[in-house]
């Protein structure tokens, strides 16, 4: 499968710098290695330092992983999930019908 970098590009220029972060450090075996190329560029034009992307890894280490060893996201947003909490699952979001388990980040 072949991608567009011109249009990774443009998308990665939008993208908010934590995001990026995220991307290089959490998700980087999901990735693309040109789109993590683009990633690493734009955040060195960004002002970012690899001492930066290596403590933004190290802070993320113990982000939650699944069976094949890729990271799970929040189920509330993108971010890293960092811990399993209580739940409940809800008809139509409003009715709560029995507990399950919810990937959380450190936001929520």
């Amino acid at each position: 499968m072949s991608i567009d970098l011109k249009t990774v590009a443009a998308n990665i220029r939008k993208a908010e710098t934590t995001d990026l972060l995220d991307r290089v450090t959490v998700y980087r075996e999901e990735m693309e290695p040109a789109a993590v190329d683009l990633m690493e560029n734009e955040l060195w034009v960004r002002g970012l330092t690899r001492d930066a992307l290596e403590e933004h890894a190290v802070q993320y280490s113990t982000a939650l992983r699944r069976a094949d060893g890729t990271a799970r996201r929040c189920d509330l947003c993108e971010r890293p999930a960092m811990s399993l909490r209580w739940g409940w699952y809800q008809l139509y979001g409003r009715l709560p019908l029995f507990p399950k388990r919810i990937a959380r980040c450190e936001g929520h």
